[in-house]
C-alpha cells in the first residue's frame, strides 16, 4: 500500500482485527454483487469505500424514478441510465483506487458459474426466486461463499452460506425452489432504511469473510422487525435431502 491508501484506510486499519493484513486482503479482493437496487446500492458503496480491489456488479434494468426512494446509488440525473452505469459512477467517485466491472446482464447459466468461480464472494442482492436460487446452486456448485440478503415492507433478513465448510446449509435448505414466487417491494413496498441496513450487514459479512474475522453468519438467519425494532436470530442446519447440496 502507498502512503494515500495507508490515509484512505486509516480508521479500518487501526483495529487490530484488520490491521495491515486485513486491510490488504480486501485490496486483493473480488467480490460479485447481484442486484443494483435497494441492496445491491450500499452494499457495492461501502465497499467499494473499504477498499475491496475489484466489484463486478450485474443488473440488466434502468434507473427508475420510483427505485430513488431506497437506491441511494443512483440520482435523480440518473433516470433513464442504466443501473450498472449510474453505479459504476457513483462508486469510481467514492474510491477511483479500485476497479469497477459494470454489465448490464441478467447472470445466468454459464456466465453466471463463470462469474462466481471468478469471485471471492457473491453478494446475492436480486429481488426475484428464479434468480436467488440460480446464485445459489453456482455457489454450490462452485463452493464460493454467498451473501444473501431481501427487504420488504418494514422487515429484513440476511444469511451467509459458506458451501463446502462448517456443514454449511444452502439457500434451497432455507427455502423450497417449488414454493410461491417470493413477494417484491413493487407489489408490497419497503420503508427505504431497511434496504439500507440490509445492504451495509452484507458488506459487513463479505468484509468478514475476505479477511476471516469474528463470527459470520453462517448457520443463522438474522431478521430484523424496523416497526419493533427487534432482531431475532434462527439456526439454520443443512438438509441431507436438500435438492441442491444434500447427498443425493
Amino acid at each position: 500500500m502507498n502512503d494515500q491508501q495507508l490515509l484512505r484506510y486509516s480508521r479500518q486499519i487501526m483495529l487490530p482485527q484488520v490491521d495491515i493484513a486485513g486491510q490488504q486482503k480486501l485490496l486483493d479482493a473480488k467480490i460479485l454483487i447481484i442486484g443494483a437496487g435497494g441492496l445491491g446500492s450500499p452494499a457495492a458503496m461501502y465497499l467499494a469505500a473499504a477498499g475491496v480491489g475489484k466489484i463486478t456488479i450485474y443488473d440488466d434494468d434502468q434507473v427508475d424514478l420510483t427505485n430513488l426512494q431506497r437506491q441511494i446509488a443512483h440520482g435523480t440525473s440518473d433516470i433513464g441510465l442504466d443501473k450498472v452505469i449510474s453505479t459504476l459512477n457513483t462508486l469510481e467517485n467514492i474510491n477511483p483506487e479500485i476497479r469497477v466491472v459494470a454489465k448490464k446482464a441478467r447472470l445466468q447459466n454459464e456466465l453466471l458459474l463463470n462469474e462466481v468461480r471468478a469471485a471471492d464472494v457473491v453478494l446475492d442482492c436480486s429481488d426475484n426466486f428464479g434468480t436467488r436460487f440460480a446464485i445459489n446452486h453456482a455457489c454450490v456448485s462452485e463452493k464460493t461463499a454467498l451473501v444473501s440478503g431481501a427487504a420488504i415492507r418494514f422487515e429484513g433478513q440476511i444469511s451467509v452460506f459458506t458451501p463446502g465448510s462448517d456443514n454449511s446449509p444452502c439457500y434451497n435448505c432455507l427455502y423450497q425452489s417449488d414454493g410461491e414466487e417470493l413477494q417484491n417491494c413493487a407489489r408490497n413496498g419497503v420503508i427505504a432504511p431497511i434496504t439500507g441496513i440490509v445492504g451495509s450487514i452484507q458488506a459487513l459479512e463479505a468484509m468478514k469473510l475476505i479477511m476471516a474475522i469474528g463470527e459470520n453468519l453462517t448457520g443463522r438467519l438474522l431478521l430484523l422487525d424496523g416497526l419493533s425494532m427487534e432482531w431475532q436470530t434462527l439456526r439454520l442446519k443443512k438438509n441431507p435431502a436438500c435438492p441442491t447440496c444434500g447427498g443425493h
